[in-house]
């Protein structure tokens, strides 16, 4: 242990120097919101200590767990002190001179410079503490745990800070400000309630400010979630969710309800406007707050809401659960599932009250979450007819990128004689609407609903029908497919290119399982269809570039228009090279139209270049003759 005579300084981590310097130059227009984070910092800090307490209930002490604001006028210092579980020198080194988090570097990307927006970044990527440094030209911070000795750390952010033995007696950590002279506003007692009432009322922890050697306390001071809800206004609750989320926005929606009978709970559950930066990791912990008799037992219960509603902010409160309980504990009990059953209709609820009631709002929702709710057809079997219901995609009946549609709608519009709900997937919107397999069914004014994302392939294979209609991809030779589409003229066709396509099949052997005569081509002169019953050449680039194998593997078949020029002339090419040639190029661009790769573009591009050449040749030829 460092002594008193001998400070220790040492150099921030690289990241923290960036993560001060941007905090500190920054966000000079939102100056109050260090108050709002070192507040939260130390009620978490009482609240730790009260979980430590139910093992340990020695550590509690007689004292009430506090928070207290303590201006300083002549020094020109603003403590903030709580009693709660302070830390040991090597806690001070990794929470104020490391930020040893994941979410580090994305913070530092995610600054933009517009400090509006910045603002929020600082609660939600875990660096509040250094939000003090908007205000001060000096920290010190003075903790002690009630098993270790007292530690001074003191820093003015500009790349060091000095660590060693401190001069504190009781259990805690003291944050001492040492204001910039612009920022004296913050020691004026009214500045002070106001900052407290507007961003930390809702906390169950009291604060105390202390003015003019009196105290008093300047919040609730009561958990909010057990307040009724009939005194309870939106912006208390908007407000409980910027100090839960630490989000600048405010939550799209949110049910609050209390349970009782057999279980007994309280739940606020809040739907965001903003995704994490992390939503899109699926290793990162979801889930919400859990309380026990109002004791914060974890942040993240991942165990209380399933993968595909980890958007979900809010917590539980249950005196159902031992208060020693543990992540282990959570796994398979009862009353967890019981809990977790009713947060997942809660959750569900709130999205069909808003598509049904606010589609506008929901459509908003869905750009922003809608693939993470699509993880719960795969994920959640029992469910998966209700978010059948609230899924949305792009459509050729609907114009826009933003533009959706619901299944619902769907079929309610079909054809009369259309057997299936028809999908295409592709890997981009501008893709999916030009893609020849699409051709024959818009002249037959048949809708197909266009799926883009990755996770559409899975999806679609895991909801297979919907309102009693099978699912069908058009990019399929599937029965329901192929006869939606068949036309009279291709029984003809089909004897007249007989020996064009098996000098194909030749040809191609390896890349094609057949070629054949297509009735959905009206414009293109040849597509790739997969077998009826092989996944599709999307679904099959995704698992290789995953690195998995493909145990539905299959090769596809080459489908012709009868009827374009070019297939017209590969029927007539009497020279086996010509043929190759033109049989390699359709084969190569249709590959390219299903936005694969080709295994050598350069032959690609000799051989389109010959193919180009013999055709101006042979215009030439007719040109002279005439």
């Amino acid at each position: 242990m460092t002594t008193e005579t001998q400070p220790q300084t040492k150099d921030f981590q690289a990241e923290t120097k960036q993560v001060l310097r941007l905090v500190i130059h920054s966000l000079y227009s939102h100056k109050e919101i260090f108050l709002r984070e070192l507040i939260s910092n130390a009620s978490d800090a009482c609240e730790k200590l009260r979980f430590e307490a139910l093992s340990r209930p020695e550590l509690l002490g007689a004292d009430d767990l506090s928070v207290r604001l303590v201006p300083d006028s002549a020094g020109g210092t603003l403590s903030i002190k709580d009693n709660g579980i302070g830390m040991s020198e090597a806690e001070v080194i990794d929470n104020l001179g490391t930020i040893a988090r994941s979410g580090t570097r994305k913070f530092l990307e995610s600054m933009s410079g517009d400090s509006a927006k910045d603002a929020q970044l600082i609660g939600q990527f875990g660096v509040g503490f250094y939000s003090a440094f908007i205000v001060a030209d000096k920290v010190t911070v003075l903790t002690k745990r009630t098993d270790s000795e007292a530690v001074r750390w003191e820093s003015d952010g500009e790349g060091q800070y000095q660590i060693q033995a401190g001069d504190k007696a009781d259990r805690g950590t003291e944050v001492i400000l040492h204001l910039r002279e612009e920022d004296k506003e913050f020691l004026e007692p009214s500045r002070l309630r106001q900052l407290v009432r507007k961003y930390s009322d809702h906390l169950s922890i009291p604060i105390i400010l202390k003015a003019d050697e009196t105290e008093e306390t300047v919040n609730q001071a009561k958990a909010f979630w057990t307040r009724p809800k009939s005194e309870l206004k939106d912006e208390d609750y908007q407000a409980f969710f910027k100090h839960l989320s630490h989000d600048s926005e405010d939550a799209r929606s949110w049910a609050h309800n209390k349970v009782e009978g057999n279980i007994e709970y309280t739940s606020l559950l809040y739907l965001p406007k903003r995704a994490p930066f992390d939503l899109y990791e699926r290793e990162q912990k979801g889930g919400i707050q859990l309380y026990v008799k109002r004791v914060f037992i974890m942040d993240r219960a991942a165990e209380l809401l399933p993968p595909y509603l980890r958007f979900m902010r809010g917590l539980v409160d249950t005196a159902d659960l031992p208060l020693n309980v543990s992540r282990e504990l959570l796994q398979n009990n009862r009353t967890v599932e019981k809990i977790k059953g009713a947060l997942v209709k809660r959750s569900l609820e709130l999205l069909e009250d808003l598509a049904a009631n606010k589609p506008q709002e929901f459509a908003e929702f869905w750009k922003t979450f809608g693939v993470v709710l699509k993880e719960g057809i795969i994920e959640d079997p029992a469910q998966k007819e209700r978010i059948a219901k609230l899924l949305r995609f792009h459509s050729t009946s609907e114009s826009g990128d933003a533009a959706t549609v619901s299944l619902e709608q769907y079929v309610s519009r079909m054809q009369a004689e259309q057997k299936a709900v028809y999908f295409l997937t592709a890997d981009t919107l501008a893709a999916a609407r030009n893609s020849p397999h699409l051709e024959a069914f818009r002249a037959k004014g048949m809708e197909v609903l266009l799926l883009i994302d990755r996770i559409d392939e899975w999806v679609a294979g895991h909801l297979q029908e919907f309102e009693g209609k099978s699912l069908a991809n058009v990019a399929s030779s599937a029965a329901d497919v192929a006869s939606a589409i068949e036309t009279p003229e291709k029984a003809a066709a089909e004897s007249a290119f007989k020996e064009t396509a098996e000098r194909l099949a030749k040809v191609l052997s390896g890349k094609i399982a057949s070629a054949q005569v297509s009735a959905r081509l009206t414009d293109s002169p040849a597509v790739l269809v997969a077998g009826e019953f092989g996944v599709s050449l999307r679904m099959g680039r995704i698992l290789k570039q995953a690195g998995q194998s493909n145990p539905f593997a299959t090769l596809p078949i080459l489908e012709l228009n009868p009827k374009h020029p070019l297939v017209e002339r590969l029927r007539d090419a009497a020279d086996e090279g010509s043929f190759a040639d033109l049989a390699h190029v359709l084969y190569d661009q249709a590959m390219l139209a299903e936005g694969g790769e080709l295994d050598d573009p350069a032959i690609f591009v000799r051989r389109v270049n010959r193919l180009i050449v013999e055709g101006l040749a042979a215009q030439q030829s007719k040109i002279i003759l005439t």
